[in-house]
């Protein structure tokens, strides 16, 4: 029986228990050959105990050999974005394997209409400024709406001037109608009552005056009451001279207007003055009354003739708003015409009473 020596070399194909033929693979196949190479101290290899990507690396490592990674930021000679597009900087790529996700343009034009901002890249502003256009139409349209504002004030107030022409012929000029009217004073009274209720109506109640066809009603009333109390007033008077005070009214009135439509003074801003003037003639008009005489109803009639000239003037130029301090609203048409009417109407009484006063 042979035994084994450790010190001696050991016999072919034999060898201790743990060890194995170098020559032989595991398991049987053919095994590395002696006196390979390991990987040398300081080669860009992968490094025993190197961590694995760092947190919030996007993309591939820096130093990874191989395939390189994708930039973190935009490739060498593309320019970096500086639009708006983007808040707070280029964006960030998500990391991991495979193609990186395509990013649309940035979006530069803002919907706004009154931003003016330079094109992207150099390029030049956009001509169009959609506000500018649309200040120009609401011009146009403001100035539309005001022309018919002031065509149906004027319309309307040509109506009621005919009406109260006709009743100041009729009671002047038709003897028995003349007559009939001094010896019935109950009718004169119901149209001064009339007049009184119309007109406080539409001065206080805006819904009166506003809403149709209530407005052309109140406003129908109050003009046949006032043309009734205007045709008993020049009954009195000789025919001719209220003729004369028809014509005077009318001349004076369409100066005023035209005054009004050219001047560039602005009356507007006088309503406070011509309010205490108002009253004053008012009180004047009542010492009058009293203590009458020839001389004192010219005078009165004069500054009233003088007042209401300048409060056509006033009512024409917040009709016809623009340039002026203060206008009425293109929906006050009958408060307009009532105003313009009650003025006119004022001015032909105090020019008929300077005519009779005149002659006694």
């Amino acid at each position: 029986m042979t035994t084994w020596n450790p010190s001696a070399p050991p016999p072919a194909g034999f060898y201790p228990p743990g060890q194995q033929d170098p020559k032989q693979g595991f398991y049987g196949g053919p095994g590395y050959p002696q006196g390979q190479p390991g990987y040398p101290q300081g080669t860009p290899g992968y490094p025993q105990g190197q961590p694995g990507y760092p947190q919030g690396q996007p993309g591939y490592p820096k130093e990874q050999g191989g395939y390189p990674g994708y930039p973190s930021g935009p490739e060498p000679g593309y320019p970096a974005p500086s639009q708006p597009g983007y808040p707070g900087g280029p964006p960030q790529y998500s990391s991991g394997f495979g193609q990186p996700p395509v990013v649309p343009p940035p979006y530069s034009h803002i919907p706004s209409a009154n931003i003016s901002q330079p094109a992207m890249y150099g390029g030049t502003s956009y001509p169009e400024d959609p506000l500018n256009e649309h200040v120009e139409n609401f011009d146009f349209s403001d100035k539309s709406i005001r022309r018919a504002f002031i065509r149906k004030v004027y319309a309307i107030l040509m109506c009621q001037l005919l009406i109260t022409l006709s009743f100041v012929t009729l009671f002047t000029f038709h003897e028995p109608t003349r007559t009939y009217v001094r010896r019935n004073t109950a009718i004169w009274w119901i149209a001064f009552g009339v007049m009184i209720v119309t007109l406080i109506a539409m001065s206080c109640c805006t819904s009166v005056r506003r809403k149709s066809p209530m407005n052309f009603i109140f406003l129908f009333l109050f003009t046949l009451a006032e043309s009734f109390l205007l045709g008993a007033v020049a009954s009195s008077y000789q025919g001719d001279a209220v003729m004369m005070a028809v014509g005077l009214t009318a001349a004076v009135c369409l100066g005023l207007t035209l005054f009004a439509f050219q001047t560039k003074w602005d009356f507007t801003a006088m309503g406070g003055i011509l309010l205490v003037c108002a009253i004053i003639l008012l009180i004047f008009g009542i010492v009058a009354i009293i203590f009458p005489g020839k001389t004192i109803t010219l005078v009165y009639a004069s500054l009233g003739a003088l007042l209401f000239s300048v409060y056509l003037v006033y009512d024409t130029q917040l009709m016809l708003g623009g340039k002026h301090k203060y206008s009425i609203s293109p929906e006050e048409y009958i408060f307009a015409a009532l105003n313009l009417y009650l003025d006119i109407v004022n001015i032909f009484i105090y020019i008929l009473t300077i005519i009779g006063a005149s002659r006694n």
